[in-house]
């Protein structure tokens, strides 16, 4: 087999998942999605931005970055 540069793709397959929010934490998420709005001009619903904050905040997880990840 001839080597690459491009390593194997990682698994792409969606997951979705489904969660119970408490009323203040969504009233947050909506707050902040309106924040969204007035910032980028573009208005985004809660459930599309919820995977993006995830992956940010687990990038910026300093403890789980430097130990905790497998």
């Amino acid at each position: 087999m001839a080597e690459i540069k491009l390593g194997r793709l990682p698994d792409r397959t969606p997951v979705k998942l489904t969660i119970t929010l408490g009323a203040e934490l969504h009233q947050t998420l909506k707050e902040y999605a309106d924040l969204y709005q007035a910032t980028y001009g573009t208005a985004e619903q809660v459930v599309d931005l919820i995977p993006f904050m995830l992956e940010a905040f687990v990038q910026t997880d300093k403890g789980f970055n430097r130990g905790g990840r497998k």
